[in-house]
């Protein structure tokens, strides 16, 4: 009886060991198109050339909600470039794994960030005391089932609009993927910020309250909910997004971005292609790899559900 037993075991061991995520590369943001117009950012630790993304060091994720790097990404450098957008201008960013191939990730949700860059220019900004508001939050698609990220990982950008009625300035734009994969432990969320300068146009007079704004770190806790979630793999999904609501300004109305929810997105942000507006080819730097896990199947990943299977088996088997 014990060696059938230990023989089933093993052998559903080699299941479960068959269903766990790949390893693959992390990774970064490679490019940006604003209302069109590509720029190229740099591969992480390669040679820097001028761009308007502020370059990493490193394609690995960003650990723990007080970690320094959460700011702009590991060690980020001051960008070069500053590109012209105008309120309502629309931004794409292609994400690519560490070795340049897709975005490895498909859990979490995708948020987006700006901070005035005061009275100097963005190229010459220290964003350490930047605050920063939120001007969106994309997490599930209809059905509570998959996460727009999952359209990353397929090769497609993520869509930002910025506010139409945003002031005039120079700015910084944080988008951020969170991956949620490893997030049923505390201190498993993955962190994926990145920065990008940019100079708003226009003669709008659109701000975020002092309330609605957050420094990096301090905008997020370990323990908050939609960051450490332990119940990630239920299904549908019942998310709780951090950090700040997304600025009142943005929709001309207080959000809700902050409560418990299995919202799709807020106002200005999809992670598919936007109707009408041509999606440029990507164009993949080369540069060194780093590996981590991947997440292949949303519908299969759920290691509790192995666990009932393997504990129901046992059960039987001991009848």
């Amino acid at each position: 009886m014990h060696g059938r037993l230990s023989l089933c075991i093993a052998s559903l061991s080699l299941v479960f060991l068959a269903l766990l995520p790949k390893a693959h590369a992390h990774g970064y943001v490679a490019q940006v198109a604003i209302d069109g117009k590509v720029y190229i950012g740099n591969v992480p630790n390669a040679q820097p050339t001028p761009a308007i993304v502020r370059q990493i060091n490193d394609v690995s994720p960003v650990k723990g909600a007080s970690n320094p790097y959460l700011n702009c990404g590991q060690d980020a450098q001051k960008a070069a470039l500053v590109a012209n957008a105008n309120p309502g201008s629309n931004f794409q960013f292609w994400w690519k794994g560490g070795d340049g191939s897709d975005w490895p990730h498909n859990i979490g949700p995708i948020m987006t960030y700006m901070a005035s860059c005061g009275s100097t220019t963005c190229d010459q900004y220290d964003s350490t005391n930047a605050e920063w508001f939120k001007i969106e939050e994309t997490g599930l698609q209809p059905g509570d089932m998959v996460w727009y990220q999952q359209n990353i990982m397929d090769g497609g950008p993520a869509n930002v609009t910025i506010p139409s009625t945003l002031k005039s300035g120079q700015y910084l734009i944080r988008h951020e993927i969170i991956a949620l994969h490893l997030a049923t432990e505390m201190g498993g969320a993955e962190f994926y910020p990145s920065c990008t300068q940019v100079n708003i146009g226009g003669a709008q007079v659109g701000i975020a309250s002092a309330s609605e704004e957050v420094t990096f770190p301090g905008g997020y806790s370990d323990s908050d909910p939609g960051i450490y979630d332990p119940d990630i793999f239920d299904t549908p999904v019942q998310y709780t997004f951090p950090g700040p609501p997304v600025a009142a300004f943005v929709s001309g109305s207080a959000s809700s971005g902050s409560s418990s929810s299995s919202s799709s997105s807020s106002p200005g942000s999809t992670s598919a292609p936007t109707s009408g507006t041509p999606s440029p080819t990507p164009t993949t730097p080369t540069g060194s790899a780093s590996c981590k896990l991947r997440q292949q199947n949303f519908a299969v990943q759920k290691p509790r559900s192995i666990s009932r299977v393997m504990a129901a088996w046992i059960k039987s088997l001991g009848r």
